[in-house]
């Protein structure tokens, strides 16, 4: 019998996570998930929008993932709040974060969030802990962004166990080549895990319709999704195939409580 391996994705990284924060590195493409991938994306909403993402991972129920943002803009900066669940009822992880994000002038963006995340095992075993993560976006030019990714940088012990959450880097760009074409790639960096490249476009048919797809190299995992919008609504359907463990269809739904984020 032939033998492969197989990488493990935490519920911080599901495999989602990439298509939800594609358009984090854009000027003019990001969304209410964008926040999720580097906090700093947080500046560029304009009007308060709320989502919600399932993922059927690889088709099994027992591991679903479900994901919520909300963005809601100020005039001393703009915060997010994100809310993960993945898992069933005798194995499940869950994560609630608070981010929040500030302008530096022009050129540059910073974002911060700090997490409560737990997991459960009923009959076994229960812990939580705190982590942060912390992000930048430099404008370089009015189309080109760069930056940069930490998640838990320091702790992550859980609080009942001797058990810590990996760091993880990430450096990105994003380059947007017109109103209606974006071209993105990042390089990841797990702690004790090999480097991964997670690289995407979105094309914009119309003002209603769009397309997104990638690939993550580190499990050879392409991905993809369209989406349609009309008045202050948006649904995508998305689905990623990885090489051994097979499909993972998504559905995520987005709502914004104002006409900027139509146009």
């Amino acid at each position: 019998m032939a033998m492969h391996p197989v990488f493990s994705q935490s519920l911080r990284a599901h495999v989602s996570a990439v298509y939800l924060g594609l358009a984090s590195y854009s000027n003019v493409h990001t969304d209410v998930f964008s926040f999720t991938n580097n906090q700093a994306s947080l500046t560029k909403a304009k009007v308060a929008e709320a989502g919600v993402y399932s993922e059927r991972r690889f088709l099994l129920k027992e591991t679903t993932v479900y994901d919520a943002a909300i963005v809601l803009p100020s005039k001393s900066g703009n915060f997010g709040i994100n809310l993960v669940y993945a898992g069933f009822d005798d194995f499940n992880e869950s994560q609630i974060g608070l981010a929040y994000a500030v302008s530096l002038g022009s050129k540059l963006d910073l974002g911060a969030q700090f997490n409560y995340y737990g997991y459960r095992i009923p009959g076994y075993a229960n812990a939580n802990t705190v982590d942060f993560e912390i992000g930048a976006i430099a404008h370089l030019t009015n189309k080109l962004n760069a930056g940069f990714h930490v998640y838990n940088p320091v702790g992550g012990q859980f609080f009942k166990s001797n058990e810590k959450l990996t760091a993880v880097y990430k450096f990105g760009f994003g380059y947007d080549v017109s109103d209606v074409f974006y071209a993105s790639a990042e390089i990841v960096k797990e702690e004790n895990f090999p480097s991964s490249i997670n690289a995407g476009l979105q094309y914009r048919f119309e003002k209603q319709l769009f397309a997104r797809v990638g690939i993550v190299s580190a499990t050879s995992t392409p991905y993809a999704g369209v989406g349609v919008a009309w008045d202050d609504f948006r649904i995508d359907i998305s689905c990623s195939f990885h090489p051994q463990l097979g499909i993972s269809p998504g559905l995520l739904f987005i709502v914004n409580f104002g006409k900027e984020n139509n146009e």
